[in-house]
């Protein structure tokens, strides 16, 4: 058993880490949080609106801010951004205050998933197979660094996901939410 006091989900975009999450939370009787509503909720404008003032690195400052303070409580399933694992202190929080699950996802499957997706500032700079191989090919190392379980959601339903994942974190993670 790997015990911490918070589960964290991280992956690309379209891997599922919300809709997962939400029912992983319910299975394991934690609080869900969505990192990127935390960040709306906290600044009073969406993630577009971010972006456009303050650029991505005022994104990822507000992101920083947000997940550093979700990862100081107990008993929660954080699902995090696509990039929340690009700055160090993230990976770092992560790695210490969570048991953190790598969602893959392949790029067809992201395509297909995001197809009527207009809301994600990343992929609205051009052609999105190129721009999520690349992301993919940045952040992959990234998301293996802090991952304790890596679980493939390619072809699998959000259920068929969350059954999975439950079976193997009953056997791999422990949590401290009411240790201490």
């Amino acid at each position: 058993m790997n015990p911490a006091p918070n589960l964290v989900l991280v992956g690309p975009m379209g891997a599922g880490k919300s809709s997962i999450g939400r029912r992983l939370a319910e299975r394991f009787g934690l609080e869900f949080v969505d990192a990127d509503q935390a960040i709306v909720e906290r600044a009073g404008a969406s993630i577009n609106t971010i972006f456009e003032h303050s650029g991505e690195a005022g994104f990822r400052e507000h992101e920083r801010t947000v997940l550093q303070e979700l990862l100081q409580g107990r008993g929660r399933l954080i699902s995090t951004g696509g990039g929340a694992v690009l700055h160090h202190d993230n990976r770092r929080h992560i790695r210490e205050r969570s048991f953190a699950v790598y969602l893959r996802v392949g790029v067809e499957s992201q395509l297909q998933r995001l197809q009527r997706d207009r809301s994600r500032p990343l992929l609205q700079r051009g052609d999105r197979v190129q721009i999520l191989h690349e992301l993919t090919r940045q952040r992959e190392p990234l998301y293996r660094e802090v991952a304790d379980l890596e679980i493939d959601t390619d072809h699998l339903s959000p259920s068929e996901a969350t059954a999975r994942l439950a079976l193997q974190l009953a056997a791999t993670w422990q949590s401290t939410e009411y240790s201490q």
